[in-house]
């Protein structure tokens, strides 16, 4: 009994962060759909954080009822004359004199900018938390120049200081960060490298570490690894007990084992020298050039040595700028991979349901706030992608009659949109179905 306690402890964990995310996430789509409608003059009855009965509740002046509900697995914004939160299908009646402050009653252009203000609101929370790590955490200085030293498991020899200016590595010169990786495949293993810096004014060679040691830079939830526990900072030692030095080795050591379980032996900041088994999971991946290659992975990214750049201050347009990059990369992979999975170019294994969103969460939550926050931005940017899915019940749906009603002159029926909406209600539940599925049953 004693041993279900920590499982238990770790299933609590992963449903409070689950909630958590989610409600961020909700609540912010929601508040888009009541913010624009109440600017384009739509009223908004209620604002529920969650479905179900009611656990507390305010009423504002405007007659918006604000309120917490029990299964906190979402929420709406019912408008007024709305049938029911998913404001679909023919509405109630309303006094006449109220009948514009409606969303069927509303101009077209109030409608439309009303449903498409959630899924914009989650663009914009994602942008503005990647844009705020680039403002608040800095970017790698355009120079090579060392920041912060980490530590090294023992044997590991490092001169380097920060603030030091990397001139060359061995005998290559360096002239941006990306020559350091490129020098690095060229390179021997040995127990260290010749570093050439500039350090206050002269030059001189240091002994340093390899520049792409076998440490782990990032974990990526619900890969092997971080079901195995291995956390960013670990550096992999051995595998199977063959030493490993650099992290393409550990690359080769995963691929060679063809899905076969390893020990990795793994140095942990702090912790010191420990051993963790786990079994590489095939996944597909974006081939160099184009299409899908399958490959055995463990989850964990690397490349980084045990030194990290020196910073500069990011100007608040350039992380804006990134923020919108970042999340359209975003939204560009998502559509990218249902593409694939349609096509048949990779497996439908890749569509995972609420069971993995929900531990990838606690994993991510695990590793830290700050890795917490990111991956809250990732769902966002993919919940956001999803709404706008030309899917009756969704708000692309919604936003899908709109554009025919634009181009036709008047809207489809109140017969045609019952029956399309109980079409889309169907498509989305067995998508949430067929997810739920592949949790519980793909490798």
């Amino acid at each position: 009994m004693t041993d279900l306690i920590p499982q238990f402890g770790g299933t609590l964990w992963t449903m409070a962060t689950f909630v958590v995310a989610l409600a961020v996430i909700v609540t912010v789509h929601e508040f888009g759909h009541y913010y624009i409608g109440k600017l384009s003059g739509i009223r908004a009855e209620v604002f529920s954080v969650g479905f179900g009965p009611r656990l507390v509740s305010c009423r504002d002046r405007r007659g918006t009822l604000w309120q917490v509900a029990a299964i906190p697995l979402g929420g709406y914004v019912r408008f007024l004359g709305d049938a029911n939160a998913a404001s679909a299908g023919p509405g109630r009646a309303v006094d006449p004199a109220l009948h514009r402050q409606t969303l069927t009653g509303a101009p077209l252009w109030a409608r439309f900018a009303t449903l498409l203000a959630g899924p914009v609101f989650n663009f914009v929370l994602s942008i503005l938390i990647f844009g705020g790590f680039a403002l608040f955490g800095g970017l790698p200085t355009e120079e090579p120049r060392v920041g912060v030293i980490a530590e090294a498991p023992s044997g590991v020899v490092n001169d380097l200081r920060p603030g030091d200016r990397i001139v060359a590595l061995g005998d290559t010169p360096v002239e941006s960060w990306r020559d350091i990786g490129r020098i690095a495949e060229t390179l021997p293993v040995a127990d260290h490298q010749n570093w050439r810096v500039r350090r206050d004014g002269a030059e001189l060679t240091v002994r340093g570490p390899d520049p792409m040691p076998a440490r782990i830079s990032g974990v990526a939830p619900r890969g092997a690894a971080a079901d195995a526990g291995l956390r960013a900072g670990d550096v992999v030692l051995a595998i199977d007990a063959q030493p490993i030095s650099r992290f393409a080795q550990m690359r080769q050591a995963v691929e060679a084992a063809d899905g076969k379980p390893l020990t990795l032996q793994v140095w942990r900041p702090g912790e010191g020298v420990a051993d963790y088994t786990l079994v590489p999971k095939m996944q597909d991946l974006p081939a160099e050039g184009g299409g899908y290659e399958r490959r055995w992975l463990i989850g964990v990214t690397g490349g980084e040595s045990f030194f990290a750049p020196a910073t500069r201050q990011a100007g608040p347009l350039e992380s804006l700028w990134l923020g919108v990059a970042q999340t359209w990369g975003i939204v560009a992979s998502s559509l990218s991979g249902m593409w694939a999975m349609i096509s048949g170019q990779i497996d439908s294994c890749n569509l995972g349901g609420a069971i993995s969103i929900a531990e990838s969460t606690g994993q991510a939550a695990s590793a830290g706030g700050g890795n917490f926050l990111w991956w809250i931005a990732v769902l966002s940017a993919a919940i956001g992608f999803l709404n706008l899915l030309p899917i009756p019940v969704l708000d692309g749906g919604h936003l899908m009659f709109y554009t025919y009603e634009a181009v036709i002159g008047r809207p489809p029926s109140d017969r045609a949109l019952s029956l399309l909406t109980g079409i889309g209600m169907a498509a989305v539940l067995s998508l949430m179905i067929f997810g739920l599925t592949n949790d519980l049953f793909c490798p």
